[in-house]
């Protein structure tokens, strides 16, 4: 069984519904797929929002192996991404050696704000927490007190690691950012990510994948 969570933000409610659609359609192996909504973290969840926080998910993300129990293996995928490959071949990639693996990205935007006009944050390993493979059981730091009181930067340049050689490695079709990678063929590319804004939203209805994401979606709505 291949336990998924998925940041949940109503703004984004259907970026979620695709994503999952997504992931179970083309899954090879049972999948089970949580999302990780505020309103079901009350009392575990308590810290304030930052004002830099763009997503309600920014911090819930780090209770992943908590909600797991510190056991087995779980992945977190923000919600503004679409699979197009066989989520197993990613679970394929587990490394007991490792407590998490990512995308090492060297993501460097331009821009001050993306979607909704939330700010647009540079930082050293931005967008290595937008995909996680976590080792539950090496990632006993994540307590709930924990995510409640450390600061972003240490939640999301994996501070709290305290060895970055504990840090693996996934290869980078698994987190292709959505016009800040080079644009390939669909086909060489396993998980879009529509970091700036995806297409669900209208001012980037017109981005690049966005055809891939509105074919999804009208795959899932299919009914007959």
């Amino acid at each position: 069984m291949m336990r998924i969570f998925i940041g949940y933000d109503p703004r984004e409610a259907a970026a979620y519904n695709v994503l999952a659609h997504s992931i179970q359609t083309r899954a090879s192996l049972p999948v089970t797929i949580a999302p990780l909504m505020l309103s079901q973290l009350k009392g575990v969840l308590t810290r304030e929002r930052h004002p830099l926080q763009s997503t309600d998910f920014s911090f819930s993300r780090f209770l992943v192996p908590y909600l797991s129990g510190y056991e087995g293996w779980s992945l977190f995928c923000d919600c503004d991404m679409l699979v197009l490959d066989d989520v197993a071949k990613l679970w394929s990639q587990r490394d007991e050696r490792y407590a998490v693996q990512v995308v090492k990205h060297d993501h460097k935007p331009s821009d001050t704000v993306k979607f909704l006009d939330q700010p647009q944050r540079p930082y050293e390993k931005k967008n290595w927490s937008s995909v996680i493979l976590f080792n539950n059981a090496k990632c006993k730091a994540l307590t709930p007190d924990y995510v409640n009181t450390a600061t972003g930067l240490e939640l999301h340049q994996f501070k709290w690691l305290g060895n970055d050689a504990l840090i693996g490695e996934i290869p980078h079709r698994w987190n292709h950012l959505v016009d800040y990678d080079p644009t390939v063929p669909a086909a060489q590319v396993s998980l879009l990510h529509y970091t700036e804004g995806g297409p669900y939203f209208e001012a980037y209805k017109n981005c690049s994948y966005a055809e891939d994401w509105f074919a999804e979606r009208d795959r899932m709505l299919f009914a007959g």
